[in-house]
C-alpha cells in the first residue's frame, strides 16, 4: 500500500502545491533550456512525476508526442486544467508510475525525471523499469535533490519528524556519487552531471544518461503493478 498512501499525501496537498512559488526560479528555467536542447521534434517524450504539468506545458510544443504522468490524480487533475487554456496536441496527462503496465517498453526517447528519483521507495527497480522504457540509445535526463549531501539535521530529524506527523512523503536520503553508481548499475552511460543552482547550494545535480547498447535487460520482471 505505499503508493496508495504516497498517492493520498499528494493529492491532499495537490492544490496547495500548484499555488507555491519556485524556489529557484533562474535554475528551473536553466533546466529547461537544457533539457529542451537535448529533445528532438520526433521525440517521444515520457515524463515521470509531472506534477501539476508545469514543465510538461513549457516543454511538450518541440516534441512529437509528450505523456506526463503522475501517481496523484488530483495533481494530473490540475495539470489537466491548465492544458486546456493552451493547444498543445503533443501532450497527453495520465495517471501512472514508472511500473505502470500502461507505459510501452522501449517506447520513448527520452524519459525525463525532474525531482522524482528521491520520491520512489526502490531506485534501483526504477532506474531498470527506465532503462527498458527506453529505446536503444535513448535518454534519461533526470535533477534529484540529493539529501545525503545536504545539512544532517534535514535528513536525520526534521524530515522523519515531518514525515512522522504527515507533513511530508516518503523521500530517499541520497548522495550525488551513490546516485550516479545507481544509475550507472541499471545500465546506462552517464553523459553529463550539472548543477543548475542560481542561488543557495545546490545538491540537485542534473544527470543525463544514455541507454546504454551493451546493457543486458533488467533482471526484474519486464511488467510491474502498482502497489
Amino acid at each position: 500500500m505505499h503508493k496508495a498512501s504516497d498517492a493520498r499525501f499528494w493529492n491532499r496537498i495537490a492544490r496547495k502545491y500548484a499555488k507555491d512559488v519556485i524556489a529557484d526560479q533562474g535554475g528551473y528555467e536553466r533546466t529547461l533550456d537544457f533539457t529542451r536542447a537535448l529533445l528532438g521534434p520526433e521525440d517521444r517524450v515520457l515524463e515521470l512525476g509531472c506534477g501539476t504539468g508545469s514543465t510538461a506545458l513549457r516543454l511538450a510544443g518541440g516534441v512529437k508526442r509528450y505523456l506526463a504522468t503522475d501517481l496523484s490524480a488530483a495533481m494530473i487533475q490540475i495539470a489537466r486544467e491548465k492544458q486546456a487554456l493552451e493547444t498543445l496536441p503533443s501532450l497527453s496527462f495520465q495517471i501512472a508510475t514508472a511500473e505502470s503496465p500502461m507505459l510501452a517498453l522501449g517506447g520513448y526517447d527520452a524519459v525525463l525525471g525532474f525531482n522524482y528519483l528521491h520520491m520512489v521507495r526502490d531506485v534501483p527497480v526504477t532506474l531498470w523499469r527506465i532503462h527498458n522504457l527506453l529505446v536503444a540509445g535513448g535518454l534519461f535526463v533526470s535533477k534529484t535533490p540529493c539529501l545525503g549531501d545536504m545539512t544532517p539535521l534535514l535528513s536525520r530529524v526534521l524530515l522523519p519528524g515531518m514525515r512522522a506527523i504527515g507533513k511530508a512523503p516518503y523521500v530517499s536520503v541520497l548522495k550525488e556519487a551513490d546516485l550516479c553508481a545507481l544509475v550507472t548499475a541499471a545500465g546506462f552511460e552517464i553523459l553529463a552531471v550539472e548543477d543548475h543552482a542560481t542561488r543557495g547550494k545546490g545538491h540537485r545535480p542534473c544527470i543525463v544518461a544514455r541507454k546504454s547498447a551493451a546493457a543486458q535487460a533488467s533482471p526484474s520482471p519486464a511488467i510491474y503493478l502498482d502497489a
